[in-house]
């Protein structure tokens, strides 16, 4: 193989390229062949031998040498995207160019002046002298040449798929080849499962390595809200002027959804096979994450022409997103949601099962998947809706969000998850479907209970609330949000789930809590509000929740007559500063945890993470709906008491409600990793400016959705006394009997219209998704570590 001696030639090659002065002229191909002719390197080699400091060295010193070497790359892989690759050798060069461009990439996006490189028409323009080289494709900009190659070499015969031709003479035509013929995988539109070939995989892998590493130039800007900022790699690759754009997002889908890591049946072969097909899939998944992220925080409704105008930027519709969105078959939807069920479990199945299937890492990938799909695709959010299986993705949801809850390095796992359930939980079926009684038995670290999908969410919930690191604390609004929107529908809670959700309701009104914090208080409106719609909607089943209220009745009552002089502000503040905890853990001592779990640990020191952007408040994440009596939505007009709440602290805080929840007065809460690296004690520097005053306390206080629990009170508490009474009972059963049979028809408040805050899309969640996205896709490519160490700017990267 004379590999030994392929790699010194090499090295040498790239030693000569820094150190020479003159620019090498384009045409020494004896000089350039160096690079890609007889080499049989991997691409963890080429990582090895092309140092980081020598690419830099090369782009300063001899700027017209790495040009020449990027232009000589891309054209011999549009050479061999031309010829269909017949031989081994030229398979051979254009793997190592691939590599060779995966490896200088990101050091040319790092450098301002270079990222218009690939950009210009003439190859070289205005670094090397290399216009003599331009042929028939000169108007073509290097980075066009350059997709529209790979575009090809991934649907190339005998090299990427399994060639359709009989006989060993016939090379396939690759111009007229019909790509849509030769999808990888059987599933969405296309029926036939090639036959699995690992080198097919292999090369395929490093086509799309090179292809992520391209769209890679968004890591190298800063974050920006601004959403006419397109990433022009994805958006000419997903564009028509890429012929294969159908074929690879379908196959792309597909062998995500047809993978299964437990082996394909064939034994000694499964592990051989299973570990290529696997690396593919990991990179299949990031390739549709970021080539689906688009048109971020646009709305997709077919833009108005004056839109357009506005956005010039906008451009070519984006096919993925297209594609994506006009999935509709049910057989379709089926093979989708299964695979990514089946793919979200696996980590769990792991868990109690050990090794007995090979356990993948890229869920937060598959989590991204699931909620682009839910997003682009309404037909099929209804379709997961429609049915129990959407348990199938909640179980593994509140699985890892319960396993990262105290591990500062997921917390962008922990916001993906929310968001999921939170999109879902804008869905009346959402809640329905979690009366389904839950008989899994996941291991999980949370007390053991007997009840539905429903309890478990609670259960889950009151645990990262309750036992969660700090920085968990902007995601409370959207847990109870989720609790509040799914409560109309829930038809019996646990004892279990009632007793913790009356126990964030205790924690959050105590009154240190409540004065401590500008916003705190809507936490206690949340719960109000989900205690309110099971009792108006869903009293009959709920025997559990309310003889919980009655139990902690002095909670509502001190609710009411919660103190507001400045005397009893101070008092609480000075409490909170003798109990700096963010939640009170009292009574919340935790029963059995299931057996087979193990507690959520903290990241291992040295972890490294990126930095995320803030997410914005809740009333900017999500849009109010009422659901009229026909079970329709109607959307409401911005004010509702909690609302009013928020503009009457802000009009005390000084601030305007346009700001409510984006401005000032909320950094508090919505603060930034970043800032809170550098503040983990002091929180924002807000907090000084607002302090609570009584006019802010009565203005909020008087709105509290009291009516309907006292009510509830003022009726069952005499009833349940008497019995206990008359009958000596101690017995939590019998109350409970007495409670099922009791009614409260006509005693009630007349029941107030459910409120649904559904999810909405906004220019500030669209900029989390590409941070999130790209430092998942960042941390997960270590081998080779295409970014490590070049100078990203989307994110900051931070050891743990």
């Amino acid at each position: 193989m004379g590999s030994t001696d392929s790699k010194l030639n090499f090295r040498k090659a790239v030693i000569q390229l820094t150190t020479k002065t003159q620019p090498v002229e384009a045409t020494d191909d004896a000089f350039w062949d160096q690079f890609w002719a007889d080499t049989t390197t991997t691409v963890q080699d080429v990582f090895a031998l092309v140092p980081a400091a020598e690419i830099r060295a090369v782009r300063e010193e001899s700027p017209s040498n790495l040009a020449t070497l990027c232009y000589k790359a891309v054209e011999k892989l549009v050479q061999g995207a031309e010829s269909g690759c017949p031989t081994e050798r030229e398979k051979q060069v254009i793997l190592n160019c691939t590599c060779i461009l995966s490896r200088i990439l990101p050091y040319i996006f790092e450098d301002q002046d270079w990222r218009g490189f690939f950009w210009s028409t003439v190859p070289g323009a205005g670094r090397a002298g290399t216009d003599e080289l331009d042929d028939d494709e000169g108007a073509r900009p290097l980075a066009e040449s350059l997709l529209l190659a790979i575009a090809d070499l991934l649907f190339c015969p005998d090299f990427t798929v399994h060639s359709h031709r009989r006989g060993h003479d016939s090379v396939e035509n690759m111009q007229s080849i019909d790509s849509c013929e030769y999808i990888w995988e059987a599933g969405v539109g296309f029926a036939q499962s090639p036959p699995l070939n690992y080198i097919h995989d292999l090369n395929r892998i490093e086509l799309l390595r090179l292809l992520l590493t391209c769209f890679s130039e968004a890591m190298y800007l800063p974050s920006s809200t601004d959403n006419s900022v397109l990433n022009p790699w994805v958006t000419f690759f997903c564009s028509t002027e890429n012929r294969h754009a159908l074929p690879l997002f379908t196959s792309l889908l597909n062998v995500v959804s047809a993978y299964d890591p437990v082996g394909y049946g064939i034994p000694y072969n499964h592990l051989l096979f299973s570990d290529y097909r696997e690396q593919l899939v990991e990179q299949a998944v990031q390739i549709l994450i970021v080539t689906l992220e688009h048109d971020a925080g646009v709305p997709h409704q077919p833009p108005s022409s004056s839109s357009m105008e506005e956005h010039e930027t906008a451009g070519p519709e984006n096919l993925f997103v297209n594609y994506l969105s006009r999935i509709h078959r049910e057989e379709d939807f089926d093979f989708v949601l299964k695979g990514l069920a089946r793919l979200l479990t696996n980590p769990l199945t792991q868990t109690y099962l050990p090794n007995s299937t090979k356990k993948i890492q890229f869920h937060q990938e598959l989590l991204v998947l699931f909620w682009k799909l839910c997003d682009f695709n309404k037909k099929f959010l209804f379709f997961v809706l429609k049915s129990s299986d959407v348990l199938d993705i909640l179980v593994p949801i509140l699985f890892y969000l319960n396993d990262a809850r105290a591990d500062q390095s997921r917390v962008g796992l922990m916001h993906i998850g929310v968001f999921i359930l939170l999109l879902l939980s804008g869905e009346r079926n959402f809640g329905v479907r979690l009366n389904k009684p839950y008989s899994v038995h996941v291991p999980m670290d949370i007390p053991v209970f007997t009840g539905t999908h429903a309890d478990l969410l609670i259960v889950v919930f009151h645990k990262i609330i309750t036992t969660g690191h700090q920085r968990l604390q902007p995601l409370f609004d959207c847990l109870l949000t989720i609790v509040v929107n799914v409560s109309p529908y829930l038809k019996s809670l646990s004892m279990v789930a009632a007793n913790k959700l009356l126990h964030l309701l205790e924690a959050f009104s105590t009154s240190w809590f409540l004065f401590s914090l500008a916003q705190n208080h809507h936490l206690v409106f949340f719960l109000l509000e989900a205690f309110n719609n099971i009792i108006q909607y869903q009293f009959d089943g709920n025997c559990n929740l309310v003889y919980a209220i009655i139990r902690k009745r002095n909670v509502f009552h001190q609710l009411a007559n919660l103190p507001s002089d400045p005397a009893s502000i101070q008092k609480a503040l000075q409490r909170k500063r003798k109990s700096p905890d963010v939640i009170s853990r009292t009574s919340s001592q935790e029963t059995v945890s299931m057996e087979g779990s193990h507690p959520a640990v903290p990241a291992e020191p040295g972890t490294l993470k990126t930095s995320l952007v803030a997410i914005p408040g809740i009333d900017k994440l999500t849009e109010k709906s009422q659901v009229s009596e026909d079970g329709t939505m109607v959307s409401v007009p911005k004010m509702d008491p909690l609302q009013t709440a928020h503009a009457d602290h802000n009009a005390v805080a000084g601030t305007s409600d346009t700001e409510s929840n984006s401005g000032r007065d909320n950094e508090d809460v919505f603060y930034t990793e970043a800032e809170m690296e550098r503040r983990p004690l002091s929180r924002a520097p807000s907090t000084s400016l607002w302090a609570p005053t009584p006019e802010w306390v009565l203005s909020w206080k008087c709105k509290l959705p009291l009516q309907t629990i006292m009510r509830l009170l003022q009726v069952l508490v005499p009833q349940v006394e008497k019995i206990c009474i008359d009958k000596g009972l101690t017995d939590e059963s019998e109350i409970l009997k007495f409670l099922q049979h009791g009614t409260l028809v006509g005693l009630l408040p007349v029941p107030h219209p459910i409120l649904i805050r559904k999810y909405q899309a906004n220019a500030g969640t669209a900029m989390w998704f590409r941070t999130y996205m790209w430092g998942v896709v960042y941390l997960r490519n270590v081998d080779p570590p295409i970014w490590y160490d070049t100078d990203v700017r989307l994110f900051e990267i931070q050891r743990m």
